[in-house]
């Protein structure tokens, strides 16, 4: 048994899928994995039903419909976790961007020293990210900087995707109330988060962008995560 769960949104990821999963597993520290397949036709969650014969108990599947978003495929993986009892949530990309040995690191921050949310961020110490092009490092970099202005948020790497959650966290937010679907969702959570007055620390990690697959950023996301958190944040006045 373990305390912890690594949620993976999948869609068409079957390059990255089965050297993710081996990875996880591979860790001295043991973590629980839980896929969340948005029906990828490239046949990704059929790679996690034969590796479960394999990791019975450590590995587990939930599977949608369609491609319904990445914020409401992290909701239902949260929703499973806290169902489930686990007392340290993660979120991770597939691709590998984020190192899987980081997720110690994460653990650490929140079981041993006292975070309540823990961020591998890109941002803390600099800019630690590989093989972005610069267009997009800074767009990324700014998006942070802008969200920090409106938000008051003292967080460096607003946007990270690569976060440890204690349960304590996710039970205090109402799950049912996060808006956003896309990159704008993790702003949101760490939003919400912030304001509920949890302790939220950064810890330093090295993106390195996907070597494989397809990436599922969009300008549609992009313009969701500007304009969301002007919303988002004159929301927060009225509540």
């Amino acid at each position: 048994m373990s305390d912890s769960i690594v949620i993976i949104p999948t869609y068409n990821e079957k390059e990255n899928l089965e050297k993710m999963i081996r990875k996880v597993f591979s860790l001295k520290k043991a973590f629980h994995l839980l896929i969340v397949d948005d029906n990828s036709p490239d046949g990704s969650a059929k790679i996690v039903k034969d590796l479960q014969k394999e990791f019975s108990g450590q590995l587990y599947l939930e599977e949608r419909k369609g491609k319904l978003g990445l914020g409401t495929a992290y909701i239902h993986g949260f929703k499973w976790a806290l169902k489930n009892n686990y007392q340290y949530v993660f979120e991770m990309d597939c691709d590998f961007s984020h190192n899987p040995n980081d997720l110690i690191k994460l653990y650490n921050a929140c079981s041993k020293e006292g975070a309540d949310l823990a961020i591998g961020s890109r941002y803390i110490t600099g800019v630690n990210v590989v093989n972005w092009p610069m267009g997009r490092v800074l767009m990324s970099y700014y998006a942070s900087a802008y969200v920090r202005f409106i938000t008051g948020m003292k967080i460096r790497d607003t946007t990270s995707g690569f976060k440890c959650y204690t349960k304590k966290v996710l039970e205090a937010i109402n799950l049912n109330k996060i808006k956003f679907k896309g990159y704008a969702f993790q702003i949101e959570m760490k939003f919400t988060a912030y304001k509920l007055g949890f302790k939220i620390v950064e810890i330093p990690i090295i993106f390195t962008d996907r070597l494989e697959g397809t990436s599922k950023m969009s300008k549609g996301i992009f313009k969701e995560a500007i304009l969301g958190v002007i919303q988002m944040r004159i929301k927060s006045w009225f509540r």
